[in-house]
């Protein structure tokens, strides 16, 4: 089986709608996958009809989370979406996407980047508003030469120069909100340095003790020592270790199935989750 469990679509910020997410995944040889878009479930339903027979999807979102001032984010898998206390956090991050937006235009402007609101909306469009509709804008105004390349202390990096925050969940609340709803937690790509500012490691032990499930550690932003030293972790603390594409479309460069999950790790996740199954493709 070829398991891919973190992959984003026009839901958020990625390219791919959700129906041409799952039928890419398909084409691309993959058994199973994941939709986790950022702070939202709104592909879900999309991918769930369009579900070529022979896949099966994992329902889930990527948490907006910050932790003594550094930002990281939570893959939570499988969890029941109308858990009313969880619904409403998710609705808080995905609220103050739009005003943090704005924010970070502006900051542009001033700093003589002629980007717009306008051209960011229409960037974004349906999907959750973030950072990379803005950097998308900043290629197309050929300030940078890609989207990574807005990630940058000089742009949108995190405490760049035009960097704005939003609201964003504690993680260890994060956990509990998942676990209440029925769902898994990894924290994704922990260790993503060229990102930005990382959580200290000893923070990896802090979340398992609270009920962390896994880490991500097969991961485009992790070199091979990086993900020696996260399977050590993992094995310290008794957590599952998850690899995945982070798939964006054509807004990153890396492949679906670029990195997959070991199948007993994939049913490990299955087996505890509690607000959702996976849901095997019937020919959509």
């Amino acid at each position: 089986m070829r398991i891919d469990l973190h992959t984003h679509s026009t839901a958020s910020d990625g390219t791919d709608t959700p129906a041409e997410l799952v039928r890419n995944a398909a084409a691309a040889g993959l058994d199973v996958i994941a939709l986790t878009d950022h702070d939202t479930v709104g592909g879900h339903q999309e991918a769930i009809r369009a579900l070529p027979e022979g896949l099966t999807l994992v329902t889930g979102a990527e948490l907006s989370c910050r932790l003594n001032g550094v930002s990281l984010h939570m893959l939570a898998y499988l969890f029941d979406p109308a858990e009313p206390e969880f619904a409403r956090e998710r609705e808080l991050v995905r609220d103050d996407r739009v005003p943090r937006a704005r924010t970070m235009v502006t900051k542009l402007r001033e700093l003589g980047v002629p980007v717009t609101w306008e051209q960011v909306a229409r960037i974004a469009g349906d999907g959750a508003v973030g950072r990379p509709h803005v950097a998308t804008a900043l290629v197309e105004l050929g300030v940078v030469d890609s989207v990574s390349d807005a990630f940058t202390p000089d742009w949108l990096a995190d405490g760049g120069r035009a960097y704005a925050e939003k609201h964003e969940l504690d993680p260890f609340e994060a956990i509990r909100l998942v676990k209440a709803a029925g769902g898994v937690t990894v924290f994704a790509h922990p260790l993503a340095v060229k990102r930005g500012r990382c959580v200290p490691e000893g923070a990896i032990g802090e979340l398992a003790a609270a009920g962390l499930d896994g880490i991500e550690v097969d991961h485009m932003d992790h070199d091979g020592p990086t993900r020696a030293r996260l399977r050590g972790l993992a094995a310290e603390h008794g957590l599952l270790t998850t690899g995945s594409s982070d798939y964006h479309g054509s807004r990153k460069s890396c492949r679906l199935g670029e990195y997959t999950t070991d199948p007993e790790i994939y049913g490990e996740i299955v087996r505890r989750a509690a607000g959702a199954f996976p849901v095997p493709g019937a020919g959509g």
